[in-house]
């Protein structure tokens, strides 16, 4: 997200657009996204499970939770849009800045994240907004805005070295890549600072990582292979490959594919209250990629017809 902001303001600044009208934009696309996650994110989740006669038990535990069904529930389409919205303040700043503010972020976030101890506190609900996940009075935060800010942070430095040099913003990602990784093992198996859980037996214990806020051992590994992965498919070229054109047609419309494929998993679970069997999931799974090819293609079609200021290329 942090990427694409630079290079639309970028692509717009090179159209004629000014600096706060492409501020304004990104702010207005981030409400937007908050606002429509209320409906359409929220609902096929309800709608997915109305029937449903048998939920896994994991041992979650939502903190603050007191028993009561929360009527504002800010998931994912909230964490990107606050993220959004609030990015769109820094599109200003330079890299070296926009890294600055990241890592004091995420050294705030793990600051400030309550022990396990405190799980029946309920916070502030601007706490929750901003920094400390979980549920107070209706009130339910999945992803809070301060605690995934970073990723963007980083994302606006990653484009503004891309417009800058292409090559070197490529090696600039290789080394943070090979850096936060070799941080991720030393940091992990250190147990202490960074992990707001300590590592438990074996390898799976050791990348059971908390992701709700974001531990820093998360961050450190979720970006690290990221930007590792994405150096391979640019410096081998992967991402020209033609047998990769449905993965461009999701890419090229996210928010249309992610509202859709909740709805249409929605639909498909509800004719299996019980649940199903893992082969089979991937089954539907696969099944679903396929019809949600047609429709998406068909909607990035249509938004390149849009103007660059319609709402519709929003979405």
């Amino acid at each position: 997200m942090g990427a694409g902001m630079t290079l639309f303001a970028a692509s717009r600044a090179g159209a004629g657009w000014t600096q706060p009208r492409v501020i304004r934009f990104l702010a207005v696309r981030g409400i937007a996204l908050i606002l429509l996650g209320q409906v359409f994110e929220n609902l096929s989740f309800t709608f997915g499970f109305a029937n449903a006669t048998r939920m896994e038990s994991y041992g979650i535990r939502v903190p603050g939770a007191d028993g009561t069904i929360p009527s504002v529930i800010l998931g994912v389409l909230y964490g990107l849009g606050a993220a959004l919205l609030l990015g769109s303040l820094f599109i200003r700043l330079r890299p070296a800045a926009l890294l600055v503010i990241a890592a004091l972020l995420v050294l705030v976030t793990d600051w400030v994240t309550p022990p396990a101890s405190q799980a029946d506190v309920r916070f502030h609900p601007v706490l929750r907004l901003l920094l400390i996940p979980g549920k107070t009075g209706p009130l339910l935060v999945a992803y809070p805005a301060l605690a995934w800010l970073p990723c963007t942070l980083v994302g606006l430095a990653f484009g503004l070295w891309l417009v800058d040099d292409r090559q070197r913003a490529f090696r600039r990602l290789a080394l943070m890549g090979g850096l936060f990784a070799v941080s991720f093992v030393v940091l992990r198996a250190a147990g202490g600072f960074g992990n707001l859980t300590p590592p438990g037996p074996g390898w799976i214990g050791f990348f059971n990582m908390v992701k709700y806020p974001p531990a820093f051992t998360f961050l450190l590994f979720a970006l690290g292979v990221d930007f590792l992965l994405l150096t391979a498919i640019e410096r081998g070229r992967i991402a020209e490959r033609p047998w990769l054109d449905p993965l461009r047609v999701f890419g090229a419309v996210p928010f249309f594919f992610f509202v859709t494929h909740l709805w249409l998993y929605a639909v498909i679970g509800r004719f299996f209250p019980a649940g199903t069997t893992l082969p089979a999931m991937y089954l539907f799974w696969l099944m679903g990629l396929v019809l949600l090819y047609f429709p998406c293609r068909w909607y990035g079609a249509f938004k390149r017809t849009r103007p660059a200021s319609s709402l519709l290329r929003m979405l």
